[in-house]
């Protein structure tokens, strides 16, 4: 008895305990209602620097530079006359004007409130001694100034630039940065340990073996966007690529750019975005438009329904890179149709050659021209020593003898690869180029093009465009020439290559790069 007695106090007075704790706690939380709230919460701040990885890094001198990503980063420090915006449209920088007063005369303007980072005034000398530089022949940025026969300085803030001659869409060339004159004086521009000097948001504080110090300048013309959250940047200098990728898991880099195809194999699949954009590698298949077989656009229109791009694509490249349907896909605004489909369909292919007066017979398709029959067999030409261009090469001769197409590949040499593209000798060949920012297609179009291909409308359009400043018109213009291309088809857009642009999930703002730039909107990002 005395047992259970003692049992019963026992549990009577634990649970007068519990009541009592419930009503403290209950009351001591209403008397101060956001005290668990408070202590629940997470602190958000916001970190003022960002953390970068290069490798192979050369020099931060941007007319001297190798190196793509310093390049890239550099756009942060230096600033060119024109740049370039997000769809690939000019925009005034240091310049506030650019006069075509001929084919191959232009006048600039540049604007004398804007400031070095030594606090001096960026004058029309500036951009004569950069020129100058370029014409060395020693930069990335050479290229830009080839046709560049002098440049005078017609006061202060302007120069005349004089072309060898025409040069369409010439406002595209100047996009190579300035560098200051009087900042160079007595040195040796290309051996100088004096730390170069720009106009742009950011000025180099430090460098070192390991790292560089970027810090934003208070010198910078554009008000509007210099509360940069983003006080500092760190660049952290690596020997590989490799070692980027490790720093990267590790939470010691921030964002960087790449190219590398395969990517997650380095760093996983978590943990971080990526944001990817068309590159400018553009590959396509060439026609002879003077062929026998291939001045018929039936022809070429049917091989262009024959071949699955998306099967080439994923076959040879692992889905690497984009679907091309025009030159300037790229991102271009002058490029409106938004067709990302790669044209695949076999039937239709054999409709066209039927609906033109071909006939499929013995196994080939054959049909009576001036007297004598014509049947459909092609060679291709590819260099044997691309391996990439051989595995298409192969899948686009499987995927034409599908619709009773023959394709022979022929399998040269780069010599002889070479000498047969300059002198249009062949009926078919994959070939590609690195596009230029500029929208102008007379290399695929235009007068001398690769394929033998005249199209007197066309010629016209392209005189027409190199003096058209309005975009609307642009627009239309260029809307027709690629109706007349899908219609006739000389060449076949295939594919281009990719960027991917990888940052960590605690780096946030506008992040929308281009194969020009990759720090489009920097004044929004902020670290947390």
């Amino acid at each position: 008895m005395k047992s259970n007695f003692f049992k019963y106090i026992f549990i009577i007075f634990a649970v007068v305990l519990v009541i009592y704790s419930i009503y403290i706690l209950y009351f001591k939380n209403k008397d101060n209602p956001k005290e668990i709230v408070e202590n629940d919460t997470e602190e958000i701040v916001e970190i003022k620097d960002i953390r970068l990885g290069i490798s192979n890094y050369d020099t931060m001198n941007p007319l001297i530079s190798n190196n793509k990503e310093i390049l890239n980063i550099d756009k942060l420090i230096f600033e060119p006359l024109i740049n370039v915006t997000q769809d690939y449209k000019v925009q005034m920088c240091l310049a506030t004007e650019c006069s075509k007063i001929s084919d191959t005369s232009y006048v600039i303007k540049v604007d004398n409130n804007k400031k070095w980072q030594d606090g001096s005034t960026l004058v029309a000398k500036d951009v004569q001694f950069t020129i100058d530089r370029l014409k060395e022949g020693k930069s990335i940025y050479s290229y830009n100034v080839e046709k560049v026969n002098g440049v005078e300085i017609l006061d202060s803030s302007t120069v005349r630039i004089n072309l060898i001659e025409p040069v369409p869409f010439f406002e595209y060339n100047l996009t190579f940065p300035i560098l200051p004159n009087n900042y160079y004086i007595g040195e040796d521009f290309y051996t100088t340990a004096k730390t170069p000097i720009g106009t742009g948001m950011y000025k180099i504080a430090k460098i070192d073996s390991n790292n560089i110090t970027l810090e934003k300048s208070d010198k910078w013309w554009n008000k509007q966007k210099q509360d940069t959250k983003i006080e500092t940047i760190n660049i952290k200098i690596f020997s590989e690529i490799g070692e980027i990728y490790n720093s990267f898991k590790l939470g010691n880099i921030d964002i960087f750019t790449t190219a590398n195809y395969n990517l997650e194999e380095y760093i996983g699949t978590i943990g971080y975005a990526k944001h990817e954009y068309k590159g400018r590698n553009f590959e396509y298949l060439s026609f002879n438009c003077q062929d026998n077989i291939l001045k018929n656009p039936e022809v070429r229109k049917a091989i262009g329904y024959a071949i699955d791009k998306t099967n080439i694509l994923g076959t040879v490249y692992n889905n690497n890179g984009y679907i091309s349907d025009f030159p300037i896909d790229y991102g271009n605004y002058l490029y409106e149709n938004k067709s990302t489909s790669s044209g695949y369909n076999q039937e239709q292919a054999k409709k066209v050659l039927t609906d033109n007066g071909w006939e499929y017979k013995n196994n080939k398709w054959q049909k009576l021209q001036n007297r004598s029959t014509s049947r459909i067999n092609l060679n291709l030409t590819v260099n044997r020593e691309d391996a990439n261009r051989l595995a298409v090469a192969e899948n686009i001769k499987t995927q034409l003898s599908q619709i009773g197409i023959g394709v022979t590949i022929n399998k040269v040499s780069a010599s002889s690869y070479n000498s047969i593209l300059q002198n249009k000798n062949y009926q078919m060949i994959l070939t590609g180029v690195y596009n230029s920012y500029s929208p102008n297609v007379e290399t695929f179009l235009g007068a001398n093009n690769l394929q033998n291909y005249n199209n007197d409308e066309i010629n016209t359009i392209l005189q027409d465009v190199k003096n058209i400043k309005e975009e609307n018109l642009l627009k239309e213009k260029y809307n027709r020439i690629v109706e007349i291309y899908n219609n006739e088809l000389p060449f076949l857009s295939l594919y281009r290559n990719k960027g991917t642009v990888v940052r960590s999930q605690n780096l946030a703002g506008e992040i929308t790069p281009n194969n020009y730039f990759s720090y489009y909107n920097f004044y929004t990002w902020s670290r947390m």
